[in-house]
Parts: C-alpha cells; structure tokens; sequence
C-alpha cells in the first residue's frame, strides 16, 4: 500500500512528531532542520540524556512547533516514546509520529506515514525499511540488517500481524482513538518496544499497515540502548 499526501491544505488533521533523544547531540539539530510543514507539533524527549540534547535544542533551535521533554531519569527508547506520546496526545495531536534522535529515519517521510491513518485506510502505520533491498545494504552494516530482519520475522508470530515485513521499525505513526486505549505504563521500556507494542494493537483489533521508506543508519550508532 502506498499513499502521499501532497497538499496539507486538504488534510485538517493535526499531526505530531515525538523523537526520543539519548545521546544523539550530533545529530538532532540537523533532523529538525528537515521537517516541513507537515509537523504541527515536535516534541523531542530528553530521555536524561548525558549529552544534554534537550538543553541543545531548548536554547538554539527557534521553531516554535519545537518543544522539548525532559525526563528526570533515563527510561529506555520505549519510555520516552510514551513521555512524547502522552505529551502530544494532551496538546490535541490527531495523529502521532514517532522517529529517531539519531537520523535514521528521514522526517521527508512523515507524510508518507500519516496519510492512509489520515485517509481513514488504518490505525497504525509502519515503515517498512526492507522494500529496497539494496538500500539497506548500503546504508546498514550487514550485521545490523541480519538482525533487524530475523526479529521481525520472528515478531510476526509473536504480535499477530503477519501482513508486516518490518514490524520492528521503530518508525511508525498512531491515531489518536488508539493512544489512548494503548497501556503505556505496560509496555515494554528498552528493545522489545516496537514489538510489545504491535501485540498491544492487535489486542486492539487495531489495522495495521506499512510504507516503504529508507532508513540510514549513521555511523556509530550500530548499537541501540
């Protein structure tokens, strides 16, 4: 499946983007300078990151969509994600994005991401990092790609979805109706999130798609937290 939304001015839906920030300094101001107008709302989450990111973003960049989270302890990429999701969800936010700190993900996606959610086709949307082959293999070490692919066909039994390719994508976009059924607090914190969360969608009976979208993992970041 693959929708675009190319004119904002037909779609009323107010859109927000979370990124959980750790660790990711050298990165974080080149993302935010890439979002278009699609963003109506980004909350970067300060995940007590030791290199201060949140400080970085709340004194130089001057987007006013831009609102930094800061939390008092570290609480894993999953915990941040729900800080942001809970943040967002409060500010009005329709549908909600969730992307990476460190650049992996390219913000020119999001309205790849948003639209079937916004066109009514699904509840949940993926990005499917493995339809172009050669791509991952250019942009991910191989060590990093074998890994990534043999969790997500074994997440497949293990969340119910069994239509994705890439379930353990951490770049994916939710309703609103869904976030706020969701039991954040029971979700797992660290690596499993992505997974954890789709088994919670399906006990949802929530739809579930993907979209094809590239990934780039920067180097020295080949290890996640």
């Amino acid at each position: 499946m693959r929708h675009r939304i190319e004119d904002r001015s037909h779609v009323n839906t107010p859109v927000a983007v979370v990124i959980p920030a750790h660790k990711v300094r050298d990165h974080i101001l080149d993302l935010l300078a890439r979002f278009d107008d699609f963003a109506d709302w980004i909350f970067v989450v300060d995940d007590h990151c030791p290199e201060q990111t949140g400080e970085l973003v709340r004194q130089t960049v001057v987007d006013p969509r831009c609102r930094v989270v800061f939390n008092e302890r570290n609480l894993g990429v999953g915990g941040a994600t729900a800080t942001g999701f809970r943040q967002a969800f409060e500010t009005g936010a329709e549908i909600i994005v969730k992307l990476d700190g460190d650049g992996q993900h390219h913000p020119e996606w999001v309205p790849d991401l948003v639209a079937p959610i916004a066109l009514g086709d699904a509840d949940m949307v993926k990005g499917n990092r493995f339809a172009n082959l050669n791509d991952c293999l250019r942009s991910m070490p191989l060590r990093r790609l074998v890994a990534n692919m043999a969790l997500s066909f074994l997440s497949k039994p293990t969340t119910g979805y069994w239509n994705l390719f890439d379930p353990a994508n951490g770049f994916l976009a939710i309703h609103r109706k869904i976030v706020g059924r969701l039991p954040w607090e029971q979700i797992d914190k660290g690596y499993f999130f992505e997974t954890d969360l789709l088994f919670r969608m399906n006990m949802l009976t929530a739809k579930v798609v993907e979209v094809s979208g590239r990934s780039h993992l920067p180097r020295g970041n080949e290890q996640r937290r």
